[in-house]
């Protein structure tokens, strides 16, 4: 990539924009008196949360190997998308490129910013094709390029990412949303080479805490003060915080989760073997299958009708529906009902 500087990205009213900054964050008390928010004086969560997310930016950065100023905490790795979009991209000039197929919420927010969404269509293997990217990136002045890896809803790992990053001009923001599920390396090695580079992360899959909505984006501090300038002050609530810093201090909790799932993915990809609806089942990095049927919408609406709920994904990706690994109990009644159905 050629030299980089941020200002030359970064919309001229965000840099110019002042934060908001609680107080009471950016300072140490013994015992306060709080009456500078308005806040009520009574019942459990009268206060508001901490701004800054401290212990948890702490706790993160010794697991991540970063500093807590390369981490900004979002509510939900939606929120963070949304937010990344607003710093980057000018309204009705500029432009983002995702992948296609890929997580649809890139261009909903970009479409909400009134940004262009260019589509970089994968190949049958759901790769990326370098000619394409290339060509494709330079379309339109795209500000933002969102890699999904491993992809939803195709579930394989995206090879090379390294080049990616490296080929383009702008910023490259490399969800990792299914990261643990996948055994690959994580884009925050990155970090310290590449100052165009966002890696985002969540609790909601392999921690089981999508109820909590807690993402986390990690960059470089220039990229993170951004974000912390344009985010509302509280926008990750008490409890979900805590939970989230309980979570990092049970060592074991992650990798039981990850072993599970991963041997219930295990199984059903056996199952899946003998089952005659099945078309095809696509290889996956993740925590959920792309399966192509033979007629896809019979298949979802008689699985619907034994109240089995996944994710009908054609006619964008011909007779597929992806479907994510449950327990066992869900996993087997999935299969039976999947063998009763005629191809």
């Amino acid at each position: 990539m050629k030299e980089f500087n941020i200002n030359t990205l970064v919309r001229k009213n965000i840099i110019a924009l002042q934060p908001y900054i609680s107080f009471r964050d950016q300072n140490e008390f013994n015992a306060p008196v709080m009456l500078d928010a308005n806040e009520c004086p009574f019942g459990e969560f009268n206060r508001y949360p901490d701004s800054t997310q401290k212990k948890l930016k702490e706790k993160l950065a010794e697991l991540k190997g970063v500093s807590h100023s390369q981490i900004a905490i979002g509510n939900g790795s939606d929120e963070l998308i949304d937010l990344i979009i607003k710093i980057f991209c000018e309204p009705k000039k500029d432009a983002i490129l995702m992948m296609n197929p890929s997580f649809a919420m890139y261009g909903f927010y970009a479409a909400v910013n009134e940004n262009a969404v260019l589509k970089l269509d994968l190949d049958e293997n759901f790769e990326i094709v370098k000619d394409d990217f290339l060509k494709r990136s330079k379309e339109q002045q795209a500000k933002i390029f969102f890699l999904c890896s491993p992809n939803n809803p195709t579930g394989n790992s995206i090879r090379d990412i390294e080049f990616f990053v490296k080929n383009f001009d702008g910023i490259v923001v490399i969800d990792e949303a299914y990261i643990e599920f996948s055994g690959n390396n994580s884009g925050i090695e990155l970090l310290d080479k590449y100052p165009n580079l966002i890696v985002l992360q969540t609790f909601s899959k392999a921690w089981g805490t999508a109820g909590a909505r807690v993402g986390a984006a990690y960059a470089s501090e220039e990229i993170i003060r951004l974000i912390n300038t344009v985010k509302a002050p509280y926008n990750v609530n008490s409890l979900s915080q805590e939970l989230v810093v309980n979570l990092l201090d049970d060592k074991n909790r992650l990798k039981e989760n990850v072993k599970k799932i991963l041997e219930e993915r295990t199984w059903l990809e056996e199952q899946f073997k003998n089952i005659g609806c099945i078309v095809k089942v696509f290889p996956t990095d993740a925590n959920f299958f792309l399966i192509k049927m033979n007629n896809a919408p019979t298949v979802y609406q008689k699985m619907l009708e034994q109240e089995i709920l996944t994710s009908q994904r054609s006619p964008a990706i011909t007779d597929c529906i992806r479907i994510n690994v449950g327990s066992r109990e869900e996993n087997e009644k999935l299969v039976n009902v999947l063998k009763e159905i005629q191809p």
